[in-house]
């Protein structure tokens, strides 16, 4: 009896140093970062709860459990704090580390790459791993009024989606959107649209005061792009940009992320119009090039180089600008007459306090002449 009593306790010990173990590894390898402004870690997760402690984006806590109360998730944590605070946060406060690294592994696709423009999100919208709306890529919920740099886009073919994306993570918002049986058919016949083929998707850069997480897919219907305010009015209505670069900046902000007002200067702009034009089913990310400066005596605009409106590239990004100072290139892919994607190279230069291009032989023909 003794032995039988000495091996169940021997078991028991054994179950609890595992149960221990087990604990131990969770709350030692199981982080969460803070992606809310500022947050609560609580008594419990009851609406009575006391407040513990406030911490702030980009805090660090230790994930010791989690459990689903009245539908909304919430974490246990612990803090690194003074005291080592444990309570209990909403989990729509926080990303895992597991969410934290899907997020920096997306960064390291571009980082070498400059952004290629600019946005602002119209409403609080998932943030994902991937161009598309399975749930299981939902990383988290960005807030409304986010800004980003754009590294990249991609076009679906369109989906019967609401124009939102804020179905919590794990969901699927389902929905369609009507559409009347009359302008369908008198659309027959014309050159299909852009919108009403594809949805269009962006892979962002989220800066650090944003957003821990430093890069996502974010659905295009709730982007805005953050044409600066000294070049968007020479935006066509049937032609828009969709990448800009400063020739004048060695700064960071190639783009204006974040600040539609930059002071005046020059600027690559591809642009591309709406309709859909494939070629082996994909489309160009451009078909236009327009090279703006600004004349600080005339405190005006001039157009240095264009394509002509008759004459449309079809060219993909990104798009590159290297050097310093007045002397700057910039690079595009674009589609040869054999279907093979050739890399463009245009040098900038300054003559007579005028800007110039001197673009490829083979297009220089669609140069517009510069007024002395």
């Amino acid at each position: 009896m003794k032995k039988r009593i000495f091996l169940i306790s021997i078991l028991i010990a054994a179950g609890l140093l595992q149960l221990g173990c087990d604990i131990g590894v969770l709350g030692a390898n199981d982080t969460a970062t803070v992606i809310a402004k500022t947050a609560q870690v609580r008594t419990s997760y009851a609406v009575v709860a006391a407040d513990l402690l406030e911490v702030k984006r980009g805090d660090r806590l230790e994930v010791l459990d989690n459990f689903e109360y009245e539908k909304v998730l919430w974490y246990r944590v612990r803090a690194f704090d003074e005291t080592s605070t444990e309570g209990w946060i909403e989990a729509q406060h926080v990303i895992t580390s597991d969410t934290l690294a899907k997020s920096k592994a997306l960064a390291e696709e571009f980082q070498d790459q400059s952004p290629q423009a600019a946005g602002i999100i119209r409403s609080a919208s998932n943030l994902r791993s991937a161009p598309d709306m399975n749930p299981e890529n939902v990383l988290f919920r960005l807030a409304n009024g986010s800004t980003f740099e754009i590294m990249a886009w991609r076009f679906v073919p369109k989906q019967e989606v609401p124009d939102v994306d804020d179905a919590p993570k794990g969901q699927q918002k389902t929905g369609k959107r009507s559409k009347n049986a009359e302008i369908e058919a008198a659309k027959e016949g014309e050159p299909e649209k852009l919108d009403d083929k594809y949805d269009i998707w962006y892979q962002v850069r989220l800066d650090p005061s944003v957003s821990p997480a430093p890069a996502g897919w974010l659905f295009g219907r709730q982007v805005e792009l953050q044409v600066p305010s000294d070049i968007v009015f020479f935006q066509q209505n049937n032609r828009k940009f969709v990448t800009w670069q400063r020739l004048d900046a060695d700064s960071a902000n190639k783009v204006g992320s974040g600040d539609k007002q930059l002071a005046p200067g020059s600027w690559v702009i591809l642009a591309r119009n709406s309709f859909s034009k494939p070629i082996d089913g994909v489309e160009p990310d451009f078909d236009s090039i327009l090279v703006l400066a600004f004349d600080k005596y005339d405190q005006s605009y001039y157009t240095v180089w264009r394509t002509t409106p008759s004459t449309e590239m079809w060219g993909r990004l990104p798009l590159k600008v290297d050097g310093k100072g007045d002397n700057k290139t910039f690079t595009v892919s674009v589609r040869n007459a054999s279907g093979q994607m050739d890399e463009k190279r245009f040098i900038v230069f300054r003559d007579k306090n005028r800007l110039r291009v001197t673009p490829p032989e083979d297009i220089a023909q669609y140069e517009t002449k510069v007024k002395p």
